[in-house]
């Protein structure tokens, strides 16, 4: 979770995050390169005494001027479009949850273990442990494994809400009479924070989300509970 003073992004919990973290260094290299340029040239106009009085064109210049870009939106495009790709597929999960958003708590359903069903809702602040988070604890927990893929299905019930764990890379709209797919894949055991990034109605209060990654054998045993 992102803490005080953390300008940066958090730090990734899967495969995707990491290749979201990448391409966002890779799109700042390029903005960082082209800032240096423009400023470059922009700091030796000012200096510049050259005037040529019969100039009404300059061809080569334009051409470069407008090739130049597009081969530069290029080294961005592709490797976004490939990302995009990647975040879209689901290969045989392991465990599907389905999280539907309600004002202001979630609902889930592990519909592959007996339809297990709970809400979850913020703790209070005046109900907070010593060791809680103000406005992201919850007091239900998804429990989900680590090392496997797990597909996420969400939906609404009410307005529009947003299902949305930066750690994992993931955010997924929660629509009334619709329902959105994705996948994420966590790595390493934890607890990781989200919250609904919709404003969604009146007096919205926060819906935080909180995913324990625990090893296999101890998810077996939490849903044999």
């Amino acid at each position: 979770m992102s803490t005080w003073a953390n300008l940066g992004l958090q730090d990734s919990a899967s495969p995707l995050m990491e290749q979201l973290i990448f391409f966002h260094d890779h799109a700042l290299l390029i903005l960082v390169m082209i800032t240096v340029l423009v400023g470059y040239l922009m700091f030796m106009l000012f200096f510049n005494n050259y005037v040529n009085r019969f100039l009404l064109h300059g061809q080569l210049i334009e051409m470069i001027w407008t090739i130049l870009p597009a081969i530069i939106l290029l080294f961005i495009a592709f490797p976004s479009l490939r990302l995009l790709y990647l975040l879209d597929e689901i290969n045989e999960p392991s465990v599907t949850l389905k999280s539907i958003g309600h004002q202001w708590y979630w609902s889930y359903e592990y519909s592959d273990f007996n339809n297990i069903e709970f809400d979850s809702y913020m703790i209070p602040t005046n109900e907070l442990p010593t060791d809680g988070f103000r406005l992201l604890d919850v007091d239900n927990r998804i429990v989900l494994p680590m090392n496997s893929q797990i597909r996420i299905l969400v939906t609404a019930a009410d307005v529009i809400h947003s299902w949305t764990i930066p750690a994992l890379g993931v955010k997924v709209d929660g629509t009334p009479g619709r329902l959105n797919q994705t996948n994420f894949f966590m790595n390493r055991p934890g607890l990781f924070y989200g919250q609904c990034s919709e404003i969604c109605g009146a007096n919205h209060s926060f819906m935080p989300i909180v995913i324990e990654s625990v090893p296999t054998n101890y998810f077996i045993k939490w849903i044999s509970n």
